[in-house]
């Protein structure tokens, strides 16, 4: 029987909002290229060179050019290296980054002040209700694009729509420099087309578990009951089942004050190999980074929790004498801490990564966003 009867009432699904999603396109790299244009056309991969390091380091970001070749942000910079030998590895120029970063929020911040800081270089707007007094969401979103070019000489990508969920998806849709705009009439069959790794929130690993369910399309998601979801992703089920509806009223999280900020991930099957590790501290650090921005703090002091398969748990703390607030800058002292005390062969069953000795963001308003 289809589920239809199943979905959810109309207003659960707020469609009265204007909500964007502004994604700037390859940031460390066009930085870098626009205050050197000499690497303009040549893959450029922002990471410490291998031979330097022997061998260790990771991708922050890359630009189109080096991605030709399959280098993309997480990998390893040895393995970013075997795919684009001829690359440009510039270590990365943090306060170029941070103040790009700043004049980009001062512009969203000319049309509303309902700002939602994901990460360095993305960000939510809620322009519902904004200081210019736009009706449209499209329009704002392609002026915000305009003012951040004239002004700083980048390129963004824009995706909107009526909750976050959406406009995310919507600003991946035509990169570099695109716009995607995703009303409400048109978002249900919108969503029920796409594959299911396009879907904001679903990873490499629950995109194989959807596959292993037949699962590949918002469409296949769309037919799934919502009690057959909840069992296979537990809670997360519920937010499958209302995504794929269209369904997402979350408002945008602004400021919150903490003490401390870490995430942790358990690993169903056990991590058994240092890349692997490296993966995942490497995400875990970009997740850290974002809820550090959330909340305007930076910090000096990373604990990192391992917990193996026979549940010994081991944590670990390094404190520096400036701030981190650098997905980049967390992993490599993860990673310092990991190579101290860490052991693959004991197998890794849980990562944590927790900033302590907080301090807010000294500019307002903040510099990431």
């Amino acid at each position: 029987m289809p589920n239809q009867e199943f979905q959810l009432p109309e207003p659960y699904r707020d469609t009265s909002r204007k909500i964007i999603h502004i994604d700037m396109d390859a940031f460390f790299s066009s930085v870098e290229e626009r205050d050197n244009p000499s690497l303009k056309g040549k893959p450029v991969i922002i990471a410490k060179h291998p031979k330097k390091t022997g061998g260790k380091g990771i991708v922050s970001t890359a630009n189109y050019e080096a991605r030709k070749y399959g280098v993309h942000s997480a990998m390893s910079a040895y393995k970013a290296y075997e795919l684009c030998p001829n690359g440009i590895f510039i270590d990365g120029n943090y306060p170029a980054y941070r103040e790009a970063s700043h004049q980009i929020r001062e512009i969203m911040q000319r049309y509303t002040t309902l700002v939602e800081p994901v990460s360095i270089d993305e960000a939510y707007l809620d322009v519902t209700h904004n200081k210019k007094e736009i009706p449209s969401g499209t329009i704002i979103a392609k002026q915000i694009q305009k003012d951040i070019w004239n002004e700083t000489r980048l390129t963004s990508s824009a995706g909107v729509s009526y909750n976050k969920f959406i406009a995310k998806i919507a600003s991946d849709m035509d990169k570099p420099a695109g716009l995607t705009v995703i009303p409400p009439e048109e978002a249900l069959s919108f969503l029920r087309q796409l594959s299911i790794e396009k879907f904001h929130g679903v990873g490499p690993k629950t995109a194989e578990k959807m596959h292993r369910l037949n699962i590949f399309s918002g469409e296949d998601l769309y037919q799934m009951e919502q009690m057959d979801l909840i069992s296979n992703f537990g809670k997360a089920g519920i937010s499958y089942y209302n995504r794929v509806r269209g369904i997402d009223n979350k408002p945008l999280c602004m400021k919150r004050e903490r003490k401390s900020v870490g995430k942790e991930h358990t690993y169903f099957n056990n991590l058994t190999t240092d890349q692997e590790v490296l993966d995942e501290l490497w995400q875990l650090a970009k997740e850290v980074v974002r809820s550090l921005q959330r909340v305007q703090k930076h910090g000096k002091t990373v604990i990192m929790k391992i917990r193996y398969r026979s549940f010994e748990t081991v944590t670990k703390r390094m404190s520096v004498p400036y701030y981190l607030d650098e997905p980049e800058e967390i992993f490599n002292q993860a990673a310092s801490l990991w190579e101290e005390v860490g052991t693959i062969e004991k197998g890794v069953r849980l990562l944590g990564i927790t900033i302590t000795n907080l301090d807010p963001i000294e500019y307002k308003p903040i510099t990431l966003f």
